[in-house]
């Protein structure tokens, strides 16, 4: 295109946050709600210029396309370009964005100016954490979410809010130290931060390995992977709805996302040598987080915990390093966005007309919420990845491409779809069956505004269960080249182990 697509679907967020910032004064109801609506607007605006990149995409492709390169700090560039691997993040960041803005039409009601700011910046650096094409802008990206996300939990959190946005500050930002150590050595080795380079760089195995920790650290914390998760329920309970929603669905797949950009492509042999400890690693977050899901009396929690159970899948099938592995955990994550996203939301909806998250507090909403019944059912069966429905062929796939590489992890793993059910299951019955509870008689059903927020996510949840296609084939090129490239460095390293042992 002769146009910088991928700089303006970037950079108009941050646009919308200067006009918010520039426009609203004067009278506070007035205030608010223009803030609310440039918001929605920059939002909008942003998701529809992100649609004409899926239509001029091609998905026969693995180059990286909409490609921006210009000088910028000497040793790194302003470069941005997206692959089949980086495109359906991206959708689902601007997809995602003006969902949330309408969820916090009147969910947010203090600061309002400060908060519709913090979002639109926040969308800016998810956007660039995804299309950048340089480990240094990465890097700035990356890190530069924790401020507004920090931002959101600490001021327009729960009761504990300072507590859990510090807890989410410290724990990201001690990994991704490490990460840009790791970035440095790597700079040194190769003489450029350039990831277009990179991905064709042999790095030495001993630099392989210890780099491949350090960004493991970082990206095992935003995951989070088990056992560095206890900062989610925290973050997941006390923020405000929208920030969980976010939190789940984009901040939580930059971790996936990196093992895919980094960790595999970059360091082959290093991410086949530690594959078992991944391994190990998701089938304890599987089960374990399953476990403790079920024990949970506040449903924000039960929903961050399966999350972390969730997320057990991608890093299993993405380490598995299998078409079927690889192609599942990108599915799961985009599928976990959608659903895991409006489990969050239909949380808010409650918690917004009575003011708790306790389980025991409800009981027979089908009585006065039919609607809000359904469509709570529609996501908790994707959670549990009924068939039919998205959550289904992430995790398929995922178990798939595992079992062809190691048996007893795909079946222990097996039992976190069990678990699921039994902890997904139970919560439905819990809060919509059952006699109404007498403190619920007053309750109103989901309206027109939370009907337009839950109806394109209902449509994408069965849509994608039933043709993944769309998401598949996007991805199909860049992944056949990932592996293809990942398998040649494996054999290499074999061969260049084999000679070393015959070499007197």
């Amino acid at each position: 295109m002769n146009w910088p697509i991928l700089s303006v679907v970037t950079f108009l967020p941050l646009l919308g946050a200067l006009l918010v910032a520039l426009l609203v004064r004067g009278n506070e109801r007035l205030a608010r709600g223009t803030a609310r609506w440039v918001a929605l607007w920059a939002t909008l605006v942003t998701f529809a210029i992100s649609l004409v990149m899926v239509w001029r995409f091609d998905a026969t492709s693995a180059e990286f396309q909409f490609v921006e390169k210009h000088n910028w700090l000497g040793i790194a560039s302003y470069h941005m370009g997206v692959d089949g691997i980086s495109l359906p993040f991206v959708i689902l960041t601007t997809g995602l964005m003006p969902i949330c803005i309408l969820a916090s039409w009147t969910a947010i009601q203090t600061r309002v100016k400060e908060y519709m700011i913090a979002f639109l910046v926040l969308e800016t650096l998810m956007v660039g954490t995804f299309a950048a094409l340089d480990l240094v802008l990465f890097y700035l990206f990356f890190e530069g979410g924790l401020i507004p996300m920090f931002l959101i939990i600490g001021v327009w959190g729960g009761p504990r809010r300072v507590y859990a946005s510090f807890k989410f500050f410290l724990y990201t930002l001690l990994g991704s130290v490490l990460m840009l150590l790791a970035i440095m050595a790597m700079y040194w080795d190769a003489g450029t931060t350039d990831i277009a380079t990179l991905l064709r760089h042999g790095f030495p195995l001993g630099l392989q390995k210890w780099a491949w920790f350090a960004f493991f650290a970082s990206f095992a914390v935003k995951m989070p992977m088990w056992p560095v998760h206890t900062w989610l329920p925290d973050a997941h309970v006390e923020a405000p709805t929208a920030g969980s929603v976010i939190l789940a669905a984009i901040l939580l797949k930059m971790g996936g996302y990196g093992f895919l950009r980094f960790s595999l492509p970059m360091f082959p042999a290093a991410s086949h040598e530690f594959a078992p400890l991944i391994f190990t690693l998701s089938v304890v977050a599987i089960i374990y987080t399953s476990l403790v899901a079920l024990m949970q009396e506040d449903v924000k929690k039960l929903i961050a915990y399966s999350s972390v159970a969730h997320m057990g899948f991608v890093t299993m099938g993405i380490f598995a390093a299998t078409a079927q592995g690889i192609a599942g955990g990108i599915f799961q994550m985009i599928s976990h966005g959608i659903v895991s996203g409006a489990l969050f939301l239909c949380v808010g909806v409650v918690y917004d007309r009575m003011h708790t998250r306790e389980i025991a507090a409800y009981g027979g909403l089908v009585n006065r919420m039919p609607l809000y019944a359904f469509v709570f059912m529609v996501f908790t069966l994707a959670n549990v990845g009924l068939p039919g429905t998205s959550g289904f062929i992430g995790e398929f796939l995922s178990l798939i491409g595992t079992f062809k590489i190691n048996v007893p992890v795909a079946t222990l793993a097996t039992l976190g779809v069990i678990l699921s059910a039994a902890y997904a299951l139970w919560l439905y019955r819990k809060m919509i069956f059952g006699n109404l509870k007498p403190s619920l008689e007053g309750i109103r059903d989901i309206g027109w505004r939370e009907t337009v927020i839950f109806a394109p996510l209902v449509v994408l949840t069965i849509l994608f269960g039933v043709v993944p296609k769309p998401v598949l084939d996007m991805s199909a090129a860049s992944v056949a080249q990932l592996l293809d490239n990942y398998n040649h460095a494996i054999a290499a390293a074999k061969t260049a182990a084999l000679l070393a042992q015959q070499a007197p």
